[in-house]
């Protein structure tokens, strides 16, 4: 067996966080030499938000509590401003714009010319107050990616596909970045302790990528590498040639040099964990990138909630509670939770687009709003919606002094009134910023804890 190289992480390095938040065949996949264990026996239950049901004229199955409003159907303007909504809504991210609205970057799985990536910009209410295109011309942007200073990283779903960097704060057209490699990317997550980027490959026999930038946060250029697992540790081996020039990058690397994975699709980075899934096996992953060790947190063809998730695709991590926002390719069309015990339950359903996948699932920076498209809708025209409601990891107002120790985060203790999101921690109804993010020190063993609690 060959030994695979040491990981190439750079530690040290500081940088001041400038915005918040990013039908293969089986027989074709191959998992690592050692599966690594398997949180399996998760059954399907009420959750954390109990069950779902009509509750408005959204079209939406939702707990009680919660609302759904369309924000956007393809072939239609968004109103107000004239952007006709493109078709196939897909990956996204939501991003602070300082005056206490955000902006909702979503791909468009389009073929070229019509692929490219469109922004809505709410006010501090949720009211829409714009509308714009900042990528055209681009074929299949599937997923994708939010970069701690702001941009979004939009992937082409294609061979010898590129990564396109988009400013959302304004209309525009995206940059090419050659050196996260060409080929068929699904989606993208940043780790900005260490300054590394993690990507996915929609290929029955794809790679889990790494790439660490000559000088972060510039991705013009670095160092492309392949994660190798052996039982539940992961190493990580150079790519010859990122660009593919005569030989697909997946096919650069042979046998014990690389691992081989089934359809990478989602990937979302959050506390020092990067999760991914992989929609041919039907798992998702969890890498803890301080040790490098990877573990499998659910498994389809295992799991006794299987009846509950199915078609892993788009994942998402709710900042304040650490449950992870599933998106199913087909399925019964859910967005399912999986909770920090191991449950997994459905968070909402879209009933009647039997043809159509869940797409793009993503908290506004408050951690109160959801927004999700269904990629198709009933009639091949996708649609976009937000859901409103008293999600677990939103942050809540409260005065100093208030005593206030119902949090709905109760795994968090008594008194910490408010989840960390968007970079800052809201502890007792004051603002406290998070070292690590303002220019202090980055190193991933530094702890940053307020009456006990890690933020």
């Amino acid at each position: 067996m060959a030994v695979a190289p040491e990981p190439t992480t750079d530690r040290a390095s500081r940088r001041a966080f400038l915005r918040s938040v990013l039908a293969a065949t089986a027989a074709a996949t191959l998992v690592p030499k050692t599966a690594a264990g398997a949180s399996s026996d998760a059954k399907g239950a009420a959750g954390p938000y109990g069950p779902l049901a009509a509750r408005d004229g959204s079209g939406l199955l939702l707990p009680e509590g919660f609302t759904g409003r369309v924000v956007a159907r393809s072939g239609e303007p968004v109103s107000p401003g004239d952007l006709i909504w493109r078709g196939a809504p897909d990956g996204a991210a939501t991003f602070d714009d300082g005056a206490g609205g955000w902006y909702h970057a979503v791909n468009h799985e389009l073929t070229e010319p019509e692929g490219g990536v469109s922004v809505v910009h709410y006010d501090a209410a949720g009211q829409i107050v714009d509308a714009y295109s900042v990528l055209e011309g681009t074929s299949r942007n599937c997923a994708g990616g939010a970069t701690p200073w702001g941009t979004w990283l939009s992937c082409e779903e294609v061979e010898m596909g590129f990564v396109y960097e988009c400013d959302v704060a304004r209309p525009g057209q995206g940059v090419q970045v050659p050196a996260l490699g060409r080929f068929r990317h699904e989606a993208v997550a940043v780790d900005p302790r260490r300054q590394q980027v993690y990507l996915t490959e929609d290929q029955p026999d794809g790679f889990l990528y790494r790439f660490t930038p000559a000088s972060y946060p510039d991705l013009a250029d670095g160092v492309l590498e392949a994660a190798v697992v052996v039982d539940d540790e992961v190493a990580w081996t150079p790519v010859p040639d990122p660009q593919a020039s005569d030989t697909a990058t997946r096919f650069q690397l042979d046998g014990d040099a690389a691992t081989r994975f089934g359809g990478g699709e989602g990937v979302w980075y959050h506390d020092d964990r990067v999760w991914f899934t992989t929609k041919v096996d039907g798992r998702v992953w969890e890498l803890d990138v301080k040790t490098d060790r990877l573990r499998i947190v659910y498994d389809q063809s295992t799991s006794t909630a299987a009846s509950v998730l199915t078609g892993v695709d788009n994942i998402t991590v709710e900042a304040g509670s650490g449950d992870l926002f599933v998106a199913e390719d087909k399925g019964n069309m859910e967005v399912v939770v999986i909770a920090a015990d191991g449950s997994v339950s459905p968070m909402l359903r879209i009933p009647g687009h039997d043809g159509s996948e869940v797409t793009g699932p993503v908290f506004n920076p408050a951690g109160d709003r959801l927004y999700v498209s269904s990629q198709r809708g009933v009639d091949g025209e996708g649609v976009t919606y937000e859901i409103s409601g008293p999600f677990r990891g939103r942050q809540l107002d409260v005065e100093p002094g208030s005593g206030v120790t119902d949090t709905g985060l109760p795994w968090l203790g008594a008194g910490l009134a408010v989840a960390t999101t968007a970079g800052v921690a809201l502890l007792y109804g004051r603002r406290r910023a998070r070292p690590e993010l303002e220019g202090g020190p980055t190193e991933a063993e530094t702890e940053h804890r307020v009456d006990g609690v890690d933020v």
